[in-house]
């Protein structure tokens, strides 16, 4: 869903490499650099990874698609409910209801401690990363305000022990809640997925599960990867949702 308004596709290594060439300078794959491990070896590179992501999806304005969706929503009786890996914010950015928005993987708008020493999120509208050459951070790096250890976003990561879950666990609780009530006044749900990959397969799966609870079709809009739904679109994300809406 991204992609579409120019931000980088992490699917597959030379993607990423083009993307963030100190990663390929490293001989590091999207998955060995998005760990938390780097906030305790490599603060520097940790948060010029994560500084300039931040950066990058404050200052990208959401493709026209998200407006499309967001409309069509608007004349459902009971709206829609957003369910997304991204963590970039943009559905946010783009006007839809941050009650009804789960964002599994977290996001990199609410930071918290690499320690995750009192359990607490905190909002990243603060944070500033400037990175100077060589793909570092410059200091003062993030810190908690609890305990002074490094800081890092509430983004779940490969190999990570510590990421607080509680706002997803909230959002989550909304998401049941929602379908609830669809059940319970007998209504019928569309599912739309755009752009969910196998690689990290939490919102195929998600998508699957609700639309066999619900006997409803799946709708995958996918360009490479359509397959395996009742109806697979492969376009992307914007030139589907172009042609659909």
């Amino acid at each position: 869903m991204g992609v579409d308004s120019g931000l980088p596709d992490f699917r597959g290594t030379e993607g990423f490499w083009q993307a963030y060439p100190k990663a390929k300078e490293l001989g590091l794959e999207f998955e060995e650099m998005a760990n938390p491990q780097w906030f305790r070896s490599d603060p520097g590179l940790a948060w010029a990874f994560y500084g300039h992501r931040l950066h990058l999806y404050r200052d990208t304005t959401p493709h026209r698609g998200f407006t499309k969706l967001l409309e069509l929503s608007k004349t459902k009786k009971y709206g829609s409910f957003i369910f997304t890996s991204n963590v970039d914010g943009q559905f946010q950015k783009a006007g839809f209801k941050e009650t009804h928005i789960m964002e599994c993987h977290g996001t990199i708008h609410h930071m918290q401690c690499i320690e995750n020493c009192q359990g607490e999120i905190w909002s990243a509208d603060n944070t500033s990363i400037k990175i100077e050459e060589g793909f570092k951070a410059k200091d003062p790096l993030p810190l908690c305000p609890y305990c002074t250890s490094i800081a890092r976003p509430n983004i779940l990561m490969f190999g990570d022990l510590s990421w607080e879950s509680k706002r997803t666990d909230a959002q989550k609780e909304r998401l049941m809640l929602w379908i609830d009530t669809l059940e319970q006044k007998g209504a019928k749900l569309a599912i739309v997925e755009l752009g969910a990959g196998t690689a990290v397969p939490t919102v195929r799966n998600t998508s699957e599960q609700i639309a066999t609870h619900f006997s409803r079709p799946l709708i995958r809009i996918n360009p490479r990867e359509s397959f395996e739904a009742e109806l697979g679109i492969a376009l992307g994300a914007l030139e589907a949702l172009d042609m659909l809406l």
